[in-house]
């Protein structure tokens, strides 16, 4: 039954006059019918210009405030909800601390000044191709979809600690920072491309002038899902919940701070930063923990000091293959299942220690990988080379690992001192630090060819004339290499002139060549060289 003619007119009495409009949406609402004051010229219905609109397609904010809030009354078997299209809204949307039980749906629809849901409890809310000012709603609960479809938000939203039960769509949405409603313009990314200091970026990373949106905390139970997103400022989305996934294909964040993207400990199902996503500025993952796939394929990551921070991460897949990156790779102390990359994308300085995973997919030479774990700008680490010496034997490279193993002790080498460098040499010259005991018996077979050769042509001298002995240089010269004589040809010949030196050369040569493979068997076979 619709209400009676006195009970509306007592509603009615703080709003004053309803124009035509406004009383087109009044008498809609009880049955959630559409509201369309659009021209149906797409040049003249564009919300950009929607200052132009006359009078005709103009509602006051605050008509739409007492519908949503029950100042009208619904038609019995209907649903009630505000559907309006083409409007030009005047005055702030002030819903802060309200319980909203009706759906809000604008279509293409001005709202210059601020959209304010702070602390509401409300259903679906729907700003599709609207061009507004501010979007406030921290701490809200949103039953529902939470909706900015192809809009144009000028001056940036807030939704720290916001809970949106289904999902949150800011796909083809344009974003602006706070800054530009005072305005009070930010520099452009190409006037900041110099390090930031500690302070300075915490600074700006609590400045909201530099945040295009401000979620930290937020939880979406749906999919959020932000392609083809064009922010002008930063993403804050520190501690943000995606359980349905993050999705931030084709967008471009421009950064007007130090970061692009900042989301430590963001959790999420998936996260999608790929397909032409650009960003200028740091994205910043620290900590995050993705149940799924975190891609950052064929995407575009430029910033002066570090373009891609995600130490202390947990992932199951992480594809990292960007199509261009400039700045500094931060993996250090992450967790990855399965790190498909393209080694050839990497910048020059990687930090890789502490990362550990279970598998790598692409088609890198290890040539190609001992240059990936050997780019870390703190100079050398032995922990990523451990990590890829493991993951090889578990494939069953073990090859490949003694390959692996040899380039650690070597980049090593250089942080020891003159006599830990020379010795390193030398066990690296005689048996390659254990991984290459061949070598030891080439070096031997030359001594042994030198040494049968010189003393065949200048035998020794019998020392016991008296004793009966058959003198054979190859016995001889395989008895003085053998760190403890086994023929007893030591004792029993004297080499003669400068034969003495050849001799003496032997002896040490084949203590050295002993002690290099017991090092290098002992550095092999210690537990602490296996990951």
């Amino acid at each position: 039954m619709p209400p009676s003619p006195v009970r509306r007119r007592t509603r009615l009495r703080p709003l004053g006059r309803l124009s035509p409009a406004e009383r087109l949406l009044w008498d809609a609402y009880p049955t959630g019918a559409w509201v369309d004051l659009r021209a149906g010229d797409p040049t003249v219905d564009d919300p950009a210009d929607g200052a132009a609109w006359g009078p005709e397609r103009t509602v006051r904010a605050e008509v739409l405030a007492a519908l949503l809030l029950g100042a009208q009354e619904a038609e019995p078997g209907a649903t009630p909800s505000v559907r309006l299209a083409g409007a030009n809204i005047a005055g702030s949307l002030d819903l802060s601390d309200a319980t909203v039980g009706v759906k809000l749906h604008l279509l293409n629809c001005r709202i210059p000044d601020i959209v304010d849901f702070t602390d509401a409890t409300t259903r679906g809310l729907r700003f599709r191709g609207c061009t507004m000012g501010r979007v406030r709603a921290a701490r809200s609960t949103v039953d529902g979809l939470l909706d900015f479809d192809g809009s144009t938000v000028g001056g940036g939203m807030r939704l720290d600690n916001t809970h949106v039960t289904g999902q949150l769509r800011l796909a083809k949405t344009r974003l602006g920072a706070r800054g530009e409603q005072d305005g009070a313009a930010e520099k452009p990314f190409r006037d900041i491309m110099q390090p930031f200091t500690e302070e300075d970026t915490l600074r700006r990373g609590y400045d909201q002038r530099h945040w295009a949106l401000w979620a930290g905390g937020l939880t979406v139970d749906g999919g959020a899902f932000l392609r083809g997103l064009r922010a002008e400022a930063g993403l804050r989305l520190v501690g943000a919940k995606f359980h349905g996934g993050l999705y931030l294909q084709e967008s471009s964040i421009t950064a007007t701070g130090s970061h692009a993207v900042y989301a430590d400990f963001l959790e999420a199902s998936a996260a999608e930063f790929s397909a032409g996503f650009t960003a200028l500025g740091t994205v910043r993952l620290r900590g995050a923990r993705v149940n799924g796939v975190l891609s950052f394929d064929q995407a575009v990551l430029k910033a002066p000091g570090r373009s891609l921070h995600l130490s202390h991460m947990q992932v199951d897949e992480l594809i990292l293959r960007p199509s261009e990156i400039e700045g500094e790779v931060n993996l250090a102390y992450s967790r990855i299942g399965v790190l498909t990359d393209r080694l050839p994308g990497y910048p020059d300085r990687i930090h890789l220690n502490g990362l550990t995973y279970e598998a790598l997919r692409g088609p890198q030479s290890v040539a190609q990988r001992l240059s990936w774990v050997s780019r870390d700008p703190g100079g050398y680490r032995p922990q990523p080379y451990e990590q890829l010496a493991a993951w090889y034997r578990r494939i069953g490279h073990e090859p490949d690992a003694r390959r692996v193993l040899l380039a650690k002790q070597r980049e090593h080498r250089g942080t020891l001192s003159p006599a830990g460098r020379f010795w390193g040499r030398l066990l690296d010259g005689a048996v390659g630090y254990g991984y290459r005991p061949w070598m030891a018996g080439l070096w031997a077979a030359v001594l042994l060819a030198v040494g049968t050769a010189v003393f065949s042509a200048a035998p020794p001298l019998k020392i016991d004339p008296d004793h009966v002995r058959t003198f054979s240089a190859f016995v001889y010269t395989l008895d003085l290499l053998v760190p403890v004589s086994v023929f007893e040809q030591r004792g029993a010949w004297e080499p003669v002139g400068w034969t003495r030196w050849l001799a003496w050369a032997l002896v040490a040569s084949g203590w050295i060549l002993a002690t290099a493979l017991i090092a290098g068997a002992a550095r092999v076979l210690r537990p602490s060289n296996t990951p």
